[in-house]
């Protein structure tokens, strides 16, 4: 079975724990394990809070969240709907961060949670974050996956 959300949520701090709570809870509720949904939250919100807190002026006063599971791979896409980075930063910014760095950290924390990231420019949508995270699922889910 194949599940996809989108959400637009404003770009405003309350809307960070109301996306984490939005997939967490469908994740839990299909039946992938607390641990795995918990860390795609982790990541999530990470990814969220980044978007409210850097999303360049002139960018929309909201933003997108795309979420999929197909089979044992669940797929997250946040896309801020601003210019997007800075070509000349893009490069940089998908480095870790060093202990010293002031920003990025957010990036190495859903590095650490997820098994795939893509952060990259798109024309007409902003800066888009991509990640991916392999599932495992409880005995009794409701979704079953062969």
């Amino acid at each position: 079975m194949d599940m996809r959300w989108t959400v637009h949520l404003p770009r405003e701090s309350a809307s960070v724990p109301m996306a984490r709570r939005l997939l967490v809870g469908a994740m839990e509720t299909a039946g992938v394990d607390r641990e795995i949904a918990m860390e795609i939250g982790l990541a999530l919100s990470e990814a969220c809070a980044n978007v409210v807190e850097h999303a360049r002026s002139g960018s929309r006063a909201e933003y997108q969240i795309r979420a999929g599971i197909t089979g044992n791979c669940c797929r997250v896409e946040i896309i801020d709907g601003g210019p997007g980075f800075p070509s000349d930063r893009l490069h940089g910014i998908t480095h870790v961060a060093g202990p010293a760095a002031e920003n990025g950290r957010g990036l190495m924390l859903i590095r650490a949670m997820t098994d795939h990231v893509q952060l990259s420019n798109h024309p007409r949508r902003g800066a888009v974050l991509r990640f991916e995270k392999t599932l495992r699922w409880r005995k009794d889910a409701l979704v079953q996956v062969s």
